[in-house]
């Protein structure tokens, strides 16, 4: 109030009214006009211009006159209308996504931790980006954080940007390589970008160096997000995991920083791992013990509860009795054998393979050979495309100046590790430039060989191709979009155009390829405009397996290159088995090749035991440390047995895998138990369900709920002239008609129309919606618009408006006379975080009612009866000037009842303030701690409208 002006008070400058928000300045006014937009503030300075202090006018009989439906329409239009709610949820009322109340969960804990520090873990698909979006707006709002960085792999970057910009309202500025450049070279010599921009969305991969690493921790945010984060824990060895981790462990060790770390897979296999991260939201955490079971281990799980959040699908499928469908998983395998041209080149490839890692040198060099040939196999075993591509291209492992990096290097690029960096979809390359002239020529002209042979592979003697084309045809025809994942850049190429060359041209089927070639916004483009096909084949690599959401347009997965690791699996499948998938059922196929003993082995050993774990269990268990031991002896048999045929089976092979297989089945085995365990402890007992229902109510009931939208936009638009109807063969879709509706109805829509085309548009008001169907949620323009329209056009006395501000019915709901009022409450909030006031305006639409004369008013304290009164049907005639006399006598008696008003205001900024503290915990919350939340009323409330409810003794009524 340094202006002199209090935050919620009404003024009026410029020939109307406004609302004054919280101002920085002595000589500013900060203002939105009444019943206004966000982006409709403006600040006013008060040396230049007069302000004055304003009072709402009461509702005006004379002109303000309505019928029974006023009363609901004003109230709807009202409450959607906010965007700062009063409640201790305060960015319920800003976010463009009504939360399922499983959702709400994390946000409860964070509200309760000083600092937030959150390891939010649940399933794959059940929506932890809104999870953690939900914290870090609520902490926005309420003053706790106003920087924001989000860190994440790359490819998530935009996705991240346009969640929290489309949903939450939060504009980020995307710090990658291909940004930061240009971010950088406006900058004053002295200023950072995260001096500049309060919002960021970093690439993980981009900000971990050591050059940039230090300038990020000293300027970084108070409030940091990470993605992925189990790719940030620690692992042991040198390397990007361990530049990631070292750089979120610097970040952690600021007291005062929140953090939530958000992944579906905390447990890698290897305890010290999980400790680590555990160890990024508590530095103890990092020394519990293995086994928190127990009752002389309760006050450990209770402590570590209050941070860790982790749950499978099937216990929130159906919380607090909310149905949260999850599409059934139909899986299959499918296999092909080799033609005899391709066996006959996988055994000559094969024993040149054998010959080059069997030639002495080096230790660099022999490791160096070794890849090369592991890389060759894969790639033709992916493809004629990526084995010709490969065979012709240097060896990623060339450039190695160690064995170790060259391990480093070969890993990367020829296994299925848990957290790839950009690229992994790259041929590894074959060529090892060996170290005579003689000798580096006689092997080009080798590889140059097979790479003429595998040209001649493609199309007609590639059987795998042959039998996808089968796999995709039928899966078409049953009415599925499918996925199919390649490992490498040429093949899903060479898939993408043989499948459009060979698909049956009656079945219209759009086939695109998308692989790490492609800048992460040209991959969202290109897969939007696929989704807009009725019928559409994706092709993809492993670019688009992890974080990715594609459950709306595709509901199917052919995983046409085997992975090496089960991880990889499960994140190709959990981008369209997930909440909000529309099918009923998606189907995986896994495809392998019958007779490359490689495939056989993998999906032996790794894919069917990871399989049954997650049947068992509804959970995914990662691969116990990783799968580079069985890999390993797998590889060993192929690459150093005697001469034998790849559709042989192996002399050998089972005795050289067993050990490391049977060793491999322990610990996976040992990890499940103890993560089956960890589940059921940390589903989440501290937050109480009723606790949870209590807070969701109070919300949906302050601001609306998507029933409320959807009775609000049909009663509206109908008002209006609008046709609505159900759209076939969904009911809960609509098709609704604007052609009848006055132009300002649609220009207040905005660019509602243009999202279905024409006259006609086609919605529904709850997501998952689909391709050409708006979802109209509560913060959608359309409906921001429609319930401005209807309250400005009551608000008017010059506009005819569907909703007028006041009215009196004829009814036998009541028995008594009785008076209905719709009141704006606003209230002047201010918190203290860190010693610092952040004051905050709320708003709130409130119904009041009171029976008997108004000159004494005997109030209804029954908020469910008072609410039943906008539902009160007529069931006999007034005339015009009768209701305007009714409305006239209670007016006349305002001074006995106003006071009630102001009575009722004061009463819910109490509430609200014990609310705040309930739900943060008085005294363990930076908000507890600093002392009680103080909020005040701005009185007198606002009456927007008033109507009589008349009992009608002709129906039985005393």
């Amino acid at each position: 109030m340094s202006n002199g002006f209090a935050a919620g008070s009404l003024v009026k400058a410029r020939g109307r009214e406004w609302v004054v928000l919280p101002s920085p300045e002595d000589d500013l006014v900060m203002v939105r006009p009444l019943g206004g937009a966000d982006h409709e503030e403006t600040g006013i300075v008060l040396s230049l211009e007069p302000v004055e202090p304003a009072r709402f006018a009461p509702p005006d009989p004379g002109t303000d006159i309505g019928d029974h439906r006023s009363a609901k329409l004003l109230r709807d239009a009202l409450r959607l209308g906010f965007r700062s709610s009063a409640g201790p949820l305060r960015c319920a009322a800003r976010i463009a996504v009504d939360p399922r109340p499983y959702q709400l969960v994390p946000l409860l804990m964070a509200l309760r931790l000083d600092p937030v520090r959150l390891l939010i873990a649940d399933d794959v698909g059940v929506g932890k980006t809104i999870e953690a979006a939900l914290v870090a707006s609520e902490l926005i709002e309420q003053g706790g954080a106003r920087r924001l960085a989000v860190l994440c792999p790359p490819h998530l970057a935009e996705q991240w940007q346009a969640e929290l910009a489309s949903k939450f309202h939060i504009d980020a500025t995307l710090v990658l390589a291909s940004t930061a450049a240009r971010l950088e070279r406006d900058l004053p010599h002295d200023r950072s970008l995260f001096d500049v921009h309060d919002r960021v969305i970093v690439s993980l991969d981009y900000i971990k160096s050591d050059r940039r690493r230090d300038d990020f921790i000293r300027t970084c945010p108070e409030l940091v997000i990470v993605d992925e984060a189990h790719t940030c824990a620690a692992s042991g060895e040198t390397g990007p995991r361990h530049q990631r981790h070292a750089l979120v462990k610097a970040l952690a060790a600021d007291p005062e920083r929140h953090m939530v770390l958000v992944t579906a897979t905390p447990h890698s296999g290897k305890e010290g791992a999980f400790r680590s991260l555990l160890g990024l939201i508590g530095p103890d955490f990092e020394n519990l013990p293995d086994d928190l079971g127990g009752e002389a281990n309760r006050a450990h799980r209770e402590r570590l509860a209050r941070h860790l959040v982790q749950r499978r699908r099937a216990d929130i499928a159906r919380y607090l009795q909310t149905d949260t469908s999850f599409p059934d998983r139909d899986d299959a395998e499918a296999t092909y054998r080799l033609t005899p041209e391709y066996a006959a080149l996988f055994d000559d490839v094969l024993r040149y393979a054998r010959a080059e890692v069997r030639e002495p040198g080096a230790r660099h060099r022999q490791r160096v050979r070794w890849w090369s040939a592991l890389g060759l196999l894969r790639a033709l075993a992916s493809s004629p495309a990526a084995a010709a591509a490969t065979m012709r291209t240097r060896a990623v492992t060339a450039c190695a100046d160690t064995a170790e990096e060259a391990d480093e290097i070969g890993r990367a690029r020829v296994l299925d590790l848990d957290d790839p960096e950009e690229g992994a979809d790259v041929v590894p390359g074959a060529d090892t430039e060996t170290d005579t002239e003689a000798a580096a020529g006689a092997v080009s002209r080798r590889l140059r060989d097979f790479a003429r042979r595998a040209d001649e592979l493609r199309g007609s003697a590639d059987a795998k191709l042959a039998g996808l084309v089968g796999i995709v045809r039928e899966m078409l025809e049953d009415g599925f979009c499918p996925i199919v994942f390649c490992r490498f850049i040429p093949t899903a190429v060479y898939v993408g155009e043989e499948l459009t060359r060979r698909l049956p041209k009656k079945l219209g089927a759009r086939v695109e390829a998308v692989t790490g070639l492609l800048p992460p916004g040209e991959r969202e483009a290109r897969v939007a405009d696929l989704a807009a096909k009725p019928c559409r084949v994706l092709v993809a690599t492993d670019c688009l397996s992890e974080g990715i959401n594609l459950q709306d347009p595709f509901s199917a997965v052919i995983h046409y290159d085997l992975p090496w690791n089960p991880t990889r699996l499960e994140q190709r499948e959990g981008r369209v088995d997930r909440f909000g998938q529309r099918a009923d059922q998606v189907r995986a196929v896994t495809y392998y090749c019958a007779d490359n003993h490689i495939d056989e082995t993998v999906l032996e050993v790794l894919l069917h035991k990871h399989r049954a774990i997650r049947k068992a269990l509804g959970i995914s268990i990662p691969v116990p440390g990783s799968t580079s031991d069985v890999i390993d002896a797998l590889a060993e048999n192929v690459l150093l047995s005697a001469e034998e045929s790849i559709t042989q089976r192996l002399p050998g092979l089972e005795e050289q895998l067993r050990p490391a297989a049977e060793r491999l089945n322990r610990e996976w085995d040992a990890v499940r138990d103890r993560e089956s365990s960890r589940r059921s402890l940390f589903m989440q007992s501290t937050i109480n369900p009723d606790e949870v229902a209590g807070e969701l109510e109070a919300v949906r009931a302050a601001i609306g709920s998507g029933a409320d939208v959807a009775a609000f936009a049909r009663a509206a638009l109908t008002a209006h002239g609008a046709g609505i109807a159900p759209w076939p063969p969904r009911p809960d879709n609509l098709v609704i008609d604007l052609s009848e509706t006055p132009p300002e109805v649609r220009d207040a829509l905005g660019t509602f129309g243009a999202d279905g085309g024409g006259d006609k548009v086609k919605v529904r008001f709850e997501r998952p919606g689909e391709t050409g169907v708006t979802v109209l949620e509560r913060t959608h323009p359309a409906v921001a618009g429609l319930a401005g329209f209807v309250l400005d056009t009551a608000l008017d006395p010059q506009s005819e408006g569907v909703a007028k501000r006041c009215g009196a019915i004829r009814t036998a709901a009541v028995a008594r006379l009785t008076t209905l009022l719709v009141c704006r409450f606003r209230f002047n909030m201010v918190s203290t975080v860190g010693g610092v006031e952040h004051p905050m305006l709320a708003e709130e639409a409130g119904l009041l009612a009171f029976v008997g004369a108004p000159s004494r008013p005997d109030w209804i304290d029954d908020p469910s009866r008072v609410e039943s009164l906008l539902g009160a049907k007529p069931s006999g005639s007034l005339t015009p000037e009768a209701a305007r006399r009714q409305v006239r006598t209670v007016l006349g008696a305002r001074q006995h009842w106003e006071g009630g008003i102001e009575a009722a205001a004061r009463e819910r900024a109490e509430a609200t303030a014990d609310a705040h503290q309930r739900v943060r915990e008085t005294g363990r919350s930076r908000f507890g701690s600093a002392g009680r939340l103080r909020v005040t009323p701005q009185l007198p409330p606002d009456i927007v409208g008033l109507y009589v409810f008349v009992p009608d003794v002709r129906a039985g009524q005393p």
